[in-house]
């Protein structure tokens, strides 16, 4: 198994450096171009190392929200079914885990309303579809759990397909004015957005809404921010933004031209989320094979 690992953060490294390698130019060309000290967020994170060994494949993570301080955070395919409670401070503080589900390829997460009015749930996006073969998908949700929570044994599963075949996705968010799950392909020319509009079925499989083309490709992470008027995907070259306009659907606001927030290039970064507070947002990467350690990064609002 750990030999596989490897091979596997090795396969990884080497489409992250081809994919940067390939995208530089059209991302460059893609994006708004807006002078350093007019972006809403400071262009370089405070950063944290963490202890290497405890968090290495990091697809996600989401500001808790009832538990001050701290993010969840999930690894990807061929880690446990289980979330990882980290301090801002880059301590670990307990793994939690779920009970009876698979991690065939976990590959984003958030922090919503649900069906419970006032609960926060967890959102855990069993998305990844490297080779797009897989016919279908789905969303793990379970009320959040405090910091001393061993085990989660209950959780719905949302099953769904897309209408036109199979993708790749790694970015997701849930809208909570709405309670809609919004879903970002990957792989495809312009990342596309999809959406599971609320109440989601957990006994039928649904099938997404198609809802809009962005501007922007290798979309491997997204966030929106708690009062719902920002959000934020990412790439493993960018980090792009967009403010809603007064009345803009999410789907409208996504189709127009983004702003490239500054970005410290990470190995591998392919999660991020806005704190609860709203005062910034946080990222985090995978471990390449080259690399010593994971850092959790913050980008303050200015």
């Amino acid at each position: 198994m750990k030999y596989i690992r490897l091979i596997k953060q090795f396969m990884k490294s080497v489409f992250f450096i081809t994919t940067a390698s390939l995208a530089l130019a059209v991302c460059q060309k893609e994006v708004e171009g807006v002078l350093p000290e007019a972006l809403p967020f400071e262009i370089l994170p405070d950063t944290v190392n963490i202890v290497p060994g405890n968090i290495d494949e990091a697809s996600g993570i989401a500001d808790s929200k009832k538990n001050d301080g701290y993010c969840w955070i999930q690894e990807d395919s061929g880690n446990p079914p289980e979330i990882t409670l980290l301090s801002h401070n880059g301590t670990v503080v307990n793994k939690v885990y779920i009970n009876g589900a698979m991690n065939r390829d976990w590959e984003d997460m958030a922090i919503g309303n649900g069906p419970s009015a006032g609960e926060p749930y967890i959102y855990i996006a069993e998305t990844g579809d490297n080779t797009s073969s897989y016919a279908e998908y789905a969303i793990y949700r379970f009320p959040e759990p405090l910091s001393a929570t061993d085990t989660v044994h209950t959780w719905e599963k949302i099953r769904f397909t897309y209408p036109d075949g199979s993708h790749d996705c790694e970015a997701m968010f849930v809208d909570d004015a709405t309670k809609d799950i919004y879903l970002v392909t990957k792989r495809d020319s312009l990342s596309t957005v999809y959406r599971l509009p609320y109440p989601q079925s957990t006994s039928s499989v649904m099938t997404a809404v198609k809802e809009s083309t962005t501007r922007v490709s290798g979309i491997c992470g997204a966030a929106i921010s708690p009062d719902g008027k920002e959000i934020l995907l990412k790439n493993y070259l960018s980090v792009y933004y967009w403010k809603r306009k007064t009345n803009e659907s999410i789907a409208d606001a996504l189709k127009r031209q983004p702003i490239s927030l500054g970005y410290t290039l990470e190995p591998q970064g392919e999660a991020m989320c806005f704190k609860k507070d709203n005062s910034g947002f946080f990222t985090i990467s995978e471990k390449p094979f080259f690399a010593n350690h994971v850092s959790l990064n913050f980008y303050r609002r200015k």
